[in-house]
């Protein structure tokens, strides 16, 4: 009982943490308007839902996931959004994803980013 206990208060570390370190409103918003309003929702902790499209693991100490919901295109580079956590998915899930907006981010080796969602934490639907 006490090693549940445990495994469940450290699940909820990083949920806690991203919800008391973004004092500060939810904003649920698609993809495509997290890009036109990203740089007033930079720093702000967000709510997307979607499909997840592509997931790369295990990269810089973070699992890379890429979302899109149906908003935005392609063309104009607005439909497919990266997100960051320590959580992993599957391509093909549809899920509900909080995180922090972050605008212009370079991790350096050639991983830049104008848009990305970090820390994100993910609820797959059932």
């Amino acid at each position: 009982m006490r090693r549940i206990s445990i495994v469940i208060l450290f699940a909820l570390i990083p949920l806690f943490t991203l919800a008391t370190a973004q004092a500060g409103e939810l904003v649920k918003v698609s993809v495509e308007t997290l890009y036109k309003d990203k740089v007033a929702l930079n720093g702000k902790l967000v709510q997307l839902q979607g499909k997840i499209v592509k997931v790369n693991n295990g990269i810089m100490g973070r699992n890379f996931l890429h979302l899109q919901d149906g908003s935005g295109s392609e063309a104009a580079g607005n439909n497919d959004l990266t997100i960051t956590s320590s959580e992993t998915a599957q391509a093909g899930d549809e899920v509900t994803i909080l995180g922090v907006v972050v605008v212009d981010h370079d991790f350096g080796s050639g991983y830049r980013y104008p848009l990305l969602v970090e820390e994100g934490v993910i609820t797959k639907k059932k």
